[in-house]
């Protein structure tokens, strides 16, 4: 089973890898079409919904590096004066009260989209370049399945620390 963890672990690392490059990506992109616009008077079409699309994947994925991590955000004022059993109690608590059915609805709605763009052949109307929406959404839903898996590692570490009262790492 820590093998499992550790698998999950890393996958969600990596994802945080990939999320640290696109925002290099991001930023490159958006330099150039800031260059060509106000420099060369020459906006291109395409870099508005490449560089949305770039920094949306980013931030997707960096949702189970983030979890991964601790990175997000609580409201601690008492969570983080307990023992670690009592927070592992809350986690247990909160995240079969709240994480578990929300990341359920949102892996099965991200996938579904997923489906309707690569089998409607969709593409965004945001500008006149129309891209395919399809590879945007299956990140998305990947990201959203990545970070499902990270939660079930987490809870499964948090419920170990409620049952034994020490780590499970």
């Amino acid at each position: 089973m820590k093998s499992v963890l550790r698998a999950i672990d890393f996958i969600s690392d990596q994802t945080g890898k990939i999320a640290c490059w696109l925002a290099v990506v991001l930023v490159a992109l958006i330099s150039y079409e800031v260059t060509l616009r106000y420099v060369f008077n020459a906006p291109t079409i395409w870099n508005f919904e490449t560089s949305l699309m770039a920094g949306a994947t980013m931030m997707a994925f960096g949702w189970a590096y983030a979890h991964r991590h601790h990175h997000h955000i609580r409201v601690d004022v008492f969570y983080s004066r307990l023992s670690p059993r009592a927070r592992a109690g809350i986690d247990v608590f909160g995240t079969l009260l709240f994480f578990f059915p929300l990341i359920f609805t949102f892996v099965r709605t991200s996938i579904l989209w997923a489906k309707d763009a690569w089998m409607n052949h969709l593409v965004s109307n945001l500008t006149y370049w129309y891209p395919p929406l399809a590879p945007f959404r299956t990140v998305v839903a990947l990201a959203f399945l990545l970070l499902a898996i990270q939660g079930v590692a987490q809870f499964i570490r948090d419920f170990y620390r409620l049952i034994r009262n020490k780590s499970y790492d």
